[in-house]
């Protein structure tokens, strides 16, 4: 605004300088921030100049991110409760569910280079509502960080002696200098490691199905604690351990937001891509928390005191190491296995969570602090886990979880599904930018606050025993129906304060993908791509996504139509 004031008098010459001085030190925070999240497009867009890896690549990558043991501790922890013919229909479940979901929104990620929390912004919860996802998502990076960082934490001791308080301390330690880096030390990464760690897993589990016929038998006929048949409430609670995995089609979304634009001649290879690591990671999850339950039985039937050990996936793999080769050379298979799969997934953890937090920090201070700050706070927050033994509780803490986690990505889904094609209430186009929005839209905070609550009191029981089991079915039927239900009710007039940016340049070209048209901030002087920037509201200029986040005064917003 100091471009505007006009000088005349002592007084408004100190307001002029004084106003000089604040806009700098915005340019300089603003071109600080830019500074580093233009290392991996951290909050915004990712432009096609950064996008050079192939369909292949991206998709390796995401996948590599599936890489974590929990899978094998859900998988064995379910059956050992509730036996093998509930916990397969559950996991059956939960299959399902997440490839309904998961498409649209990973269609989207891919198809117009954004994370999950810049779709949900557009898709039902406006600028500042989506911080509410953006804090469940959150809260999923730090529980499975803490999952994955436990069960290396056994593997260090178990292998090398190391006491647990120290393992967990060192399974948090080792993954920050790997994370600093954002997407392109991720992608190497995940793309070295996953031969070894596929060999590694797949390994055991082939030998002991061929040397060991009768032990898919005695699988298929593991009744668990429970000691009853199959029934829908056990289906329902295995079903809600295991979809509290549902928000890991965000950690795949952070990844296949760097697909290479789908054009004629790589359609096929982008659709197998999206859809192998999008939903499609649910198929290897599924087969994870098989083999887990699988390996867990055949611990408890020929293994002394192996009920003890049963769902730790250190000591399932070495016991079948140990058939296979000697001892010394099992111990440090079963360890390196262990790490690798910690590393894989716990990069992946760290790298996301900062972003939801620096993501949320950022829209409601109107600052950036750097993504290094909350990659701290998110480790922190899952060594306090770890200290705590929350292993021991994993079942609770997974089945509480998993209806925020519906709750979530099924009103964004059904925004994307329902809203934007069936109803069209819903621009189909997904909005990110600040001033383009409303700051809250009550289509799906209302969605989310209530399946997600209402689920959450029928979890603990507050509606009574006999729906405890089905707070799964609650959340995902709650989120499907207030979804649409509060688009036709609101008219669906809350997803757009604006419809023009004020930028009289095609947002896409002629094959539907984000333009690649580059036009410069004025605010922190860099270059971005079409669909990241705005006019300004002060200036004959534009203005970048981030300088409008960032904007503390609002002077760079373009006024509501």
């Amino acid at each position: 605004m100091s471009d505007l004031v006009k000088p005349g008098t002592a007084d408004q010459a100190a307001d002029l300088e004084e106003a000089a001085r604040a806009t700098d030190a915005v340019v300089l925070e603003a071109d600080q921030a830019t500074k580093e999240t233009l290392e991996d497009y951290t909050l915004r867009f990712a432009p096609r100049s950064y996008r050079r890896w192939s369909t292949g690549v991206v998709a390796v990558s995401a996948l590599g991110g599936i890489a974590y043991l929990a899978d094998f501790a859900i998988g064995a922890n379910i059956g050992i409760s509730y036996g093998t013919g509930n916990a397969l229909w559950g996991i059956g479940v939960f299959a399902l569910v997440i490839m309904l979901t998961g498409f649209p929104v990973a269609y989207y990620a891919a198809r117009y280079n954004i994370d999950l929390d810049l779709i949900t912004r557009g898709s039902g919860f406006g600028y500042y509502g989506s911080v509410i996802t953006n804090v469940i998502f959150a809260t999923f990076t730090f529980i499975f960080f803490a999952l994955e960082g436990s069960i290396m934490a056994q593997g260090l001791e178990l292998g090398l002696g190391i006491p647990l308080w120290l393992g967990y301390a060192i399974s948090t330690l080792m993954v920050i200098p790997l994370v600093i880096y954002g997407m392109k030390a991720l992608a190497k990464l995940q793309v070295w490691t996953t031969p070894l760690w596929l060999v590694l897993m797949v390994g055991p589990f082939a030998y002991l199905v061929i040397s060991d016929p009768d032990s898919v038998g005695t699988f298929l006929a593991y009744s668990g604690n429970s000691g009853g048949g199959v029934n829908f409430g056990s289906i329902m609670l295995c079903a809600g351990v295991c979809l509290s995995l549902i928000a890991q089609i965000a950690e795949q979304i952070d990844y296949l937001r760097f697909m290479p634009p789908k054009t004629p001649e790589n359609s096929g290879k982008w659709w197998r891509a999206v859809l192998l690591a999008g939903p499609g990671w649910v198929i290897f999850g599924a087969i994870k928390q098989i083999v887990g339950l699988f390996l867990a039985v055949y611990l408890i039937a020929n293994i002394v005191d192996g009920a003890a050990v049963a769902n730790e996936p250190v000591h399932q793999f070495l016991e079948i190491y140990r058939n296979m080769m000697p001892q010394w050379l099992a111990m440090t298979l079963a360890v390196i296995l262990v790490v690798i799969s910690q590393i894989k997934i716990n990069v992946t953890n760290a790298y996301s969570g900062s972003l939801a937090w620096t993501n949320s920090f950022t829209r409601v201070t109107r600052r950036y602090p750097g993504r290094l700050v909350f990659v701290l706070v998110n480790l922190a927050i899952a060594l306090i886990l770890m200290e705590a033994d929350m292993f021991s509780f994993l079942n609770t803490i997974l089945g509480f979880y998993a209806n925020l986690g519906m709750a979530w990505v099924v009103t964004v889904a059904t925004d994307i599904a329902i809203n934007k094609y069936l109803l069209k209430l819903s621009p189909k186009v997904p909005e990110f930018r600040r001033g383009m929005l409303y700051a809250v839209n009550p289509v799906g905070v209302v969605s989310v606050v209530v399946s997600g609550g209402v689920s959450i009191i029928v979890f603990f029981g507050g509606f009574g025993s006999w729906i405890e089991p089905y707070s799964p079915v609650v959340a995902v039927l709650l989120a499907l129906v207030l979804t649409p239900l509060m688009a036709v009710l609101t008219k669906g007039k809350y997803y757009l304060r604006r419809t023009d940016d004020g930028i009289d340049l095609p947002m896409f070209d002629e094959h539907g993908n984000p333009s690649g048209a580059v036009l410069t901030c004025h605010v922190c002087r860099q270059e971005y791509e079409r669909p990241d920037v705005a006019r300004c509201a002060t200036h004959d200029a534009i203005v970048c996504s981030l300088c409008l986040s960032t904007d503390k005064v609002g002077d760079h917003l373009l006024p509501a139509q």
